[in-house]
């Protein structure tokens, strides 16, 4: 816990049970909170950050794993500061990583960051690893892999895989779990942004989940 010292002691000197209250019940109190509001945690990480200057030196595995294993949910939201000021120093070597990562202590909070930022980032600079690693997320049995396989392009636009993507959501389009449901539909609704015509189509031509056609269908007129 070396490296995350300082943040602890940010952390604890701001430590409030009142404001963890409902953000655990937010939460469905999956996850202890310390009760840091979103800018006042902001504030502080960014301090961490400045003061250790770990953002000018190489990806660092070991310090997201610090803070993965922390109870309070706060900080698995610096590891995802971290990540996300880290985009551009990702290798196709870190996916089996961001896999760990998303398969523990999974929720939506922490899989819809790294799948279309992590996960999306790497994808693009190495294609490859769609074949080699994400097209068997797509079918795994863990839903929170499934979920990213279906949400890594959604920042793509114009470079979306079309095809890839009607592909993952009509192998997970009878799911009846909730977050795959949702995830279909936010993709759809994501792409329909940049080809409206297409995902009409794709949503009257196969059968979907009421929640993801009407998630899908909010763009399309």
């Amino acid at each position: 816990m070396e490296k995350i010292k300082p943040l602890i002691t940010l952390f604890e000197a701001y430590r409030n049970a009142e404001n963890a209250e409902p953000m655990e019940r937010y939460m469905r109190n999956l996850f202890p909170f310390l009760g840091i509001k979103t800018p006042e945690r902001r504030a502080l990480v960014r301090k961490f950050f400045n003061e250790t200057g770990m953002l000018k030196e190489p990806f660092n595995k070991e310090l997201v794993l610090e803070l993965w294993e922390k109870n309070e949910r706060e900080y698995q939201y610096t590891a995802l500061d971290y990540i996300e000021k880290s985009l551009k120093k990702l290798t196709k070597d870190d996916l089996p990583f961001f896999e760990k990562l998303i398969t523990t202590k999974s929720w939506w909070d922490t899989v819809d960051m790294i799948a279309p930022k992590a996960v999306g980032e790497i994808a693009s600079r190495s294609p490859e690893v769609i074949e080699e690693t994400i097209d068997g997320w797509a079918v795994d049995e863990d839903f929170w892999l499934r979920r990213a396989s279906i949400l890594f392009q959604l920042k793509y636009k114009q470079r979306t895989n079309e095809k890839l993507l009607y592909t993952y959501i009509l192998q997970n389009a009878a799911s009846k779990e909730f977050f795959i449901q949702k995830a279909i539909g936010w993709a759809l609704r994501e792409y329909s942004k940049t080809n409206p015509q297409s995902v009409k189509q794709f949503i009257s031509g196969n059968q979907l989940a009421p929640l993801s056609v009407r998630e899908g269908s909010k763009y399309i007129s």
